[in-house]
C-alpha cells in the first residue's frame, strides 16, 4: 500500500480494494458466469467496473453495461466486426460511442461474459481498467497524424501510456478515476480542461533549437462541483510525457482523499494543495522540467469533425461522420468497417463528441464514396453547421441516472430541421444527472436532468445551462432558474433556438450571443417560453 490513511475513516469502497484488488475479479467472472448472476459477491459489484462493468437497473434483471477501451479512440475494420457481431449476439443489436472515445455495450448477461471477453482478446481490444478507481481510456484527437495543422503525432505516446497504465497494479487503486488526454493538434477536441491530466502541444525554444513538446493541465473536472484543469509552468518533452503522467498519478495515489468518494477526485487535492505546491511535488518525482514555451492558437473546442475534409498527406481525405446520438446498429459499424477498407485505410477513429471518423481516403475515391447510403445519411453538407446534440445514458441504463436522455436527441434534431434551424451552430449536451457524463456545463446549451417534484407526484425534468466553452482557458456554463418538462423540452429548447436564430447578429457565436443578451434577458425569454408551453 504506498499510501497512508486511518483506515477506520475510509470510504466503503476504499475498504472494499483493501480486501481484494479490483484488477483480481477477473478470476471471478468464469464462477459467476457459470452460477448466474445471483451468485456474484455485493462487493464484486464495484471491483467488475475494472473490467469495463456496470450493473444495469433495474438490478433485479441481471444485466451489465460493459465498456470496451479505445486509446486515442482508433478500432481497426476487424476490430469493428468483432464488436458488430458480439452486439448482435448478446444485446439489443446496438452499441454506443462514449464521450471519451471507448464503446459500450449495454444488456449483457454474466453467462456471456466468457466469451465476449475471449472474442475481444482474439482482435486486441481491451476492457481491462475501462472504469474503476483507476487510469481511464486515454483520450486524444481523432486526426492523429493526419490533422493539417497537427504540431505533433500523439500516437507514440498514447500506445506508451496505455501500455504503462493498464493492468499496472502500481496505480490500480487510485482514490477515484484518472482521467487522462494528450493532443498534437491545436483544435481542443480532448477537452483538456475537464480531464484529470492533459498534454496539449506547445514549443520551446531550448539551446538555440526549437523544440516539439507539451504543456500541461491538471485538475480538471466536472460532476456535481464541476473545476476546470489549471495548466503548470512546465514545457514537457515527448520523452518525458510518461514520467510526468506517472508521478501524477503517483501523487494522486499517495496524497488523494478517501473517505468521501464525493471529495476524492484529483481536483479537490490539487484546490487545497495549491498550484505552486502541487508543481514543487511532481517536481520532486520527475526532476526537474523546463519552464513553458509557446503554444499554437487552438482553432477549435467543439470537438466535432463532419463532413468530408483534406488531411496534411496530399491527396488524401477523411469524413467525419455524424452518428445520431452516439448509436449504432450491428449492420451499421459491420458496413462502415467495409467503407473503412474499400475507401479508407481500413481503420475507424471514434470522437469526443460521440461521432465516427474514416481517414486515408484517395481523392479519387471521394465520389464514389459520397455515394455510399451511410455516408451519404451520416456526412451530408448540412450536417456541418447545424446544431451538434451530445447525450450519455441516461436512466435507460445507467443506475445512476435520474432522466431519460438518449430519446430526446431525435425530437430536438427534427425540430431544427422542421424549422430551419440547420444553419445554427450550437453545441447542446444532455445529462442524465449532476455526474455530467453528457458534460452538459462546457456546452452552449447544457441539460441536466433532474426530478421535479409536486406534491407526490414526482417527474422527470431537465435544468438549462448557458454559453459553457472551452475556448482559451474555458468556462463553465451558468444555470438559469427553473426546469422544464421533460415531454416539453423538445418544444421549449426548438422555440428558444428560434429567438436565438431572429436575434442573433450575423456569424455571432453562441458565447458572444448570452454576453451581449445577459442571463438576466435569457431567463426571462425562457420563462415565457415555458409560459406558452
Amino acid at each position: 500500500m504506498k499510501w497512508q490513511q486511518d483506515i477506520s475513516k475510509l470510504n466503503n469502497v476504499e475498504k472494499i480494494k483493501l480486501e481484494k484488488d479490483g484488477l483480481d475479479v477477473i478470476h471471478d467472472i468464469e464462477r459467476y458466469a457459470e452460477l448466474g448472476f445471483a451468485a456474484i459477491d455485493p462487493a464484486d459489484f464495484d471491483r467488475l467496473k475494472w473490467y469495463g462493468l456496470y450493473v444495469q437497473r433495474p438490478k433485479s434483471e441481471g444485466l451489465f453495461m460493459l465498456r470496451v477501451k479505445l486509446p486515442g479512440g482508433g478500432l481497426t475494420a476487424g476490430q469493428a466486426r468483432a464488436v458488430a457481431a458480439i452486439a448482435k449476439d448478446y444485446t439489443q443489436d446496438r452499441l454506443a460511442i462514449t464521450t471519451r472515445q471507448s464503446l459500450q455495450f449495454h444488456g449483457l448477461k454474466v453467462e456471456f461474459l466468457p466469451d465476449i471477453f475471449g472474442r475481444l482478446n482474439e482482435v486486441g481490444l481491451s476492457v481491462v481498467e475501462a472504469a474503476g478507481d483507476c487510469p481511464r481510456n486515454i483520450v486524444s484527437t481523432p486526426l492523429a497524424g493526419i490533422d493539417k495543422d497537427e504540431v505533433l503525432d500523439p500516437r507514440p505516446l498514447i500506445t506508451e501510456l496505455n501500455q504503462f497504465f493498464e493492468g499496472n497494479r502500481e496505480f490500480s487503486n487510485l482514490p477515484r478515476k484518472f482521467k487522462i488526454a494528450i493532443t498534437g493538434s491545436v483544435d481542443n477536441s480532448i477537452f483538456a480542461q475537464i480531464n484529470d491530466l492533459a498534454f496539449v502541444p506547445a514549443v520551446k525554444e531550448i539551446e538555440g533549437q526549437s523544440v516539439l513538446g507539451f504543456h500541461v493541465l491538471a485538475g480538471g473536472g466536472l460532476s456535481a462541483k464541476p473545476a476546470l484543469a489549471i495548466k503548470l509552468d512546465v514545457f514537457v518533452r515527448p520523452e518525458q510525457v510518461l514520467l510526468v503522467a506517472s508521478a501524477t498519478a503517483a501523487l494522486f495515489r499517495d496524497y488523494g482523499y478517501r473517505e468521501s468518494r464525493h471529495h476524492a477526485r484529483l481536483k479537490y487535492l490539487i484546490q487545497d494543495w495549491g498550484k505552486e505546491k502541487f508543481t514543487a511535488e511532481l517536481l520532486a518525482l520527475t526532476g526537474p522540467l523546463h519552464t513553458p514555451g509557446e503554444e499554437p492558437a487552438a482553432k477549435s473546442a467543439e470537438g466535432l469533425f463532419y463532413g468530408i475534409h483534406q488531411q496534411k498527406q496530399p491527396g488524401l481525405n477523411y469524413a467525419g461522420l455524424a452518428i445520431p446520438a452516439g448509436q449504432l446498429t450491428a449492420e451499421e459499424l459491420t458496413d462502415l468497417a467495409g467503407i473503412a477498407e474499400i475507401y479508407g485505410d481500413g481503420t475507424l477513429r471514434t470522437v469526443n463528441s460521440q461521432n465516427l471518423v474514416i481517414a486515408n481516403i484517395p481523392d479519387e475515391k471521394l465520389q464514389r464514396l459520397s455515394a455510399e447510403e451511410l455516408i451519404s445519411r451520416f456526412a451530408t453538407p448540412e450536417i456541418v453547421h447545424a446544431p451538434a446534440v451530445i447525450s450519455c445514458t441516461g436512466t435507460e441504463f445507467c443506475p445512476l441516472g435520474l432522466v431519460r436522455t438518449k430519446h430526446l436527441v431525435s425530437p430536438i434534431e427534427a425540430y431544427v430541421k422542421q424549422k430551419g434551424l440547420d444553419n445554427l451552430p450550437v453545441s447542446i449536451h444532455i445529462s442524465g444527472c449532476i455526474n455530467s457524463c453528457g458534460q452538459h456545463q462546457i456546452a452552449d446549451i447544457g441539460l441536466q436532468g433532474v426530478l421535479s417534484r409536486q406534491g407526490d407526484n414526482v417527474s422527470e425534468a431537465f435544468e438549462i445551462w448557458l454559453a459553457g466553452s472551452l475556448a482559451g482557458p474555458g468556462k463553465l456554463g451558468t444555470k438559469l432558474k427553473g426546469a422544464v418538462p421533460s415531454e416539453q423540452l423538445p418544444q421549449v429548447l426548438g422555440r428558444f433556438l428560434e429567438h436565438v436564430q431572429t436575434t442573433r447578429q450575423p456569424a455571432e457565436a453562441f458565447d458572444d450571443y448570452v454576453r451581449r443578451q445577459g442571463i438576466e434577458h435569457l431567463q426571462h425569454v425562457l420563462d415565457k417560453i415555458k409560459e406558452i408551453g
